[in-house]
């Protein structure tokens, strides 16, 4: 026994160092690139960089700011063509299968399978995710974007109801200028317009001129009658913004419904983040129902992280790892309760989630049940990128430039729709 005990500990000894080693292995370094720089979007990115570094590993932060992604595209594109690409990065809608069908990402079928995504995701949804059958991404949420939220207190003061249709919009902006507060909050970035002018046309046109027009980018739709009334619809919105809108971030302009500076904003329910990061409850300091005519519909943004191809084991897993946490009910929870979306992941408990959350997921499956679930143009999940800029442009043109009637943009439209 005494002989053979300086053995057992050797082998102990060995045994254990064989144990840190791997885990050494194993710990690897995952970076990043993202655009979620506004206070709830941080918080959100905060949450999955905890949850990384909780398995071992060193998370590299490459935040771009931006809300509409424009520059952090830039700078991807810049780094995978000089071959020093990050190990992840936010990217989502057909631009997925873009990056996927220039061979630079990887697949992450195995973590898929192992944690059973298939059957945990909506198919629209993992449809998305994937590229000849294999994911390729990994979803973070699901946004609503048609949501218009609203300051009661100024509501009340200005003795204007909460709109549920165009009408009652623009009687609301009218009574809230009156009382000398701005009617809507705006920020001119064409991606801010094309979320206005999206919501105008799902809650006048419906989710089948919608789809015909914003998806299927049928000519005779962007071309039609309903078109002209969407888009002159659309302009009269402008009326009600104030002059400091051109430049200004989304995150600002919601910031000036939390503050009552202005009335209310058509924008997506990452905007509910803002008001939750100051301390405002939903249904007491802010309302947030679907945008003008639009309750029976649902256009939706989801986030995702593609993941490219990395060298190195340790990377690898790290990725891997990122994926995995990435689809955890803890970090679902978490992140789309700082990110004011709601659980891509199905069958998930929002008793943390507010009334604003729980509406959506409810108007969600709905939506999918009844198939009035339409892709977000001005958020990348409905057309190819070089199509949706050429639109977003005409749309931004056509906001800002009083002498271009709508016919013109219709015309334009039509000629952007086929930009590739």
């Amino acid at each position: 026994m005494n002989k053979s005990r300086p053995k057992l500990a050797r082998a102990l000894l060995a045994a254990a160092a064989t144990t840190v080693l791997a885990g050494a292995a194993q710990a690897g370094e995952v970076e990043v690139l993202h655009y979620w720089t506004s206070g709830g979007e941080a918080k959100a990115a905060a949450a999955l960089k905890a949850t990384l570094q909780a398995k071992g590993h060193t998370w590299r932060d490459f935040a771009v700011a931006g809300g509409g992604g424009d520059s952090a595209m830039t700078v991807l594109k810049s780094r995978v063509v000089s071959g020093n690409a990050p190990a992840a990065a936010q990217i989502k809608g057909p631009s997925l299968q873009e990056w996927a069908a220039e061979g630079v990402l990887a697949s992450i079928d195995d973590v898929a399978k192992a944690e059973k995504w298939d059957s945990l995701l909506p198919r629209p949804i993992s449809d998305v995710m994937k590229y000849k059958g294999s994911y390729i991404a990994a979803p973070l949420n699901v946004h609503r974007v048609n949501w218009l939220y609203a300051n009661p207190e100024v509501f009340r003061k200005a003795g204007a109801k909460v709109p549920g249709n165009w009408d009652e919009f623009f009687a609301a902006a009218e009574a809230l200028k009156k009382a000398g507060v701005i009617p809507v909050a705006h920020g001119g970035q064409n991606w801010q317009d094309f979320t206005v002018f999206e919501s105008v046309a799902l809650g006048l046109g419906g989710v089948d001129f919608y789809r015909k027009a914003l998806v299927q980018l049928d000519p005779a739709a962007l071309n039609g009658a309903t078109m002209e009334k969407v888009l002159t619809t659309f302009r009269r919105v402008k009326a009600y913004t104030d002059k400091n809108a051109p430049g200004r971030d989304w995150n600002l302009a919601t910031g000036m419904v939390v503050k009552g500076e202005a009335g209310m904003q058509i924008m997506g329910d990452w905007a509910k983040g803002e008001f939750v990061a100051a301390g405002k409850q939903p249904g007491k300091d802010f309302v947030c129902v679907a945008a003008p005519g639009s309750a029976s519909a649902f256009t939706f943004n989801v986030d995702s992280l593609a993941m490219f191809k990395v060298k190195g084991e340790d990377k690898v897993k790290a990725q891997k790892d990122l994926a995995a946490a990435v689809m955890s009910p803890q970090f679902q929870e978490t992140f789309n309760l700082n990110k004011g979306s709601i659980p891509v992941r199905m069958n998930m408990d929002l008793s943390k989630f507010d009334d604003c959350a729980k509406a959506s997921a409810k108007d969600f499956a709905a939506s999918a049940q009844a198939g009035t679930l339409v892709p977000s143009i001005a958020h990348g999940m409905a057309v190819p990128a070089a199509v949706e800029g050429a639109i977003k442009d005409v749309i931004s043109q056509f906001w800002n430039n009083e002498r271009m009637t709508a016919k013109d943009a219709m015309t334009r439209l039509v000629s952007a729709a086929k930009a590739s």
